[in-house]
């Protein structure tokens, strides 16, 4: 799918891009292969190919959300920032927050980022506070309320 051609299956979802949209997705296709030649992020990386399984399928979701809206969305496990940098150039409205297990891809989020002009997404580094996670987690398993609570859970028609 070339540029034209994205722009013009985005009108049939009701998506009508401005320059600055335009060029800020343009921009972060550039970012992307320069960074993953450093990293590997995706194997996609023919313009043709990242503007269809890549921006085009990330805004595939307003078929079922309305992304017009003041919404809060959180990207779990973002790795190149699919589909929450997407969303947030075509959505300003919106309040992304990327998730990442590994550094070196939330370094580069956060350098993309920073390019783009997206103060108001949120970045958030899952791996630094993965152990202490883990522990607090193991250890409010160990707690009475947390053995009382677990059973409610497990007896509850949910």
């Amino acid at each position: 799918m070339n540029k034209q051609e994205f722009l013009e299956e985005l009108k049939k979802l009701g998506i009508n891009l401005t320059n600055d949209q335009i060029d800020k997705l343009a921009r972060f296709y550039q970012l992307l292969v320069t960074w993953n030649e450093k990293i590997n992020l995706t194997t996609i990386i023919k313009e043709e190919e990242v503007y269809l399984k890549h921006f085009y399928d990330s805004l595939t979701l307003i078929k079922v959300v309305d992304l017009r809206q003041h919404l809060t969305v959180l990207d779990v496990g973002t790795g190149a920032g699919f589909p929450g940098i997407v969303l947030k150039i075509v959505f300003p409205n919106l309040k992304i927050t990327l998730l990442d297990s590994l550094t070196k891809r939330i370094n580069y989020l956060n350098e993309i980022i920073k390019e783009l002009n997206k103060e108001s997404t949120d970045v958030k580094i899952a791996n630094s506070m993965r152990n202490k996670l883990n522990k607090s987690i193991d250890s409010l398993a160990d707690t009475p309320e947390y053995e009382t609570s677990s059973k409610e859970l497990q007896s509850e028609d949910i």
